[in-house]
């Protein structure tokens, strides 16, 4: 009898262990679409040229590098709105995050 029980215990403790696992991932996964949704969205307004950096408008050249990230943000989104590959979204950020770089760093050097 105690046989049944510790397999019960270990079936059912499994079975909290993917619904703890689930939740968690829901949770971390609405929180980076939502934090990339605002990235996505400062982005396009950048692409834009809707705002301007320093008090002048950005260049074409500018605005294209901001086109490239609100893009590529937005191949991260739909790649975790469809699966979570915690190993394939660092390397994916690890991008974005140079791509942001690159076009910072391009705005800096004209102000």
């Amino acid at each position: 009898m105690p046989r049944v029980s510790r397999i019960q215990f270990i079936s059912r403790r499994v079975a909290r262990l993917k619904e703890t696992v689930q939740v968690d991932t829901q949770k971390i996964r609405e929180k980076l679409l939502n934090n990339l949704q605002m990235i996505f969205d400062n982005a396009v307004v950048l692409a834009r040229g809707d705002v301007t950096v320093d008090g002048e408008e950005l260049t074409l050249n500018e605005r294209r590098d901001w086109t490239r990230v609100a893009a590529y943000t937005a191949q991260i989104i739909q790649s975790i709105a469809k699966g979570f590959d915690e190993r394939q979204i660092d390397v994916m950020l690890d991008e974005l995050e140079k791509l942001v770089a690159e076009a910072k760093a391009k705005a800096t050097i004209k102000h």
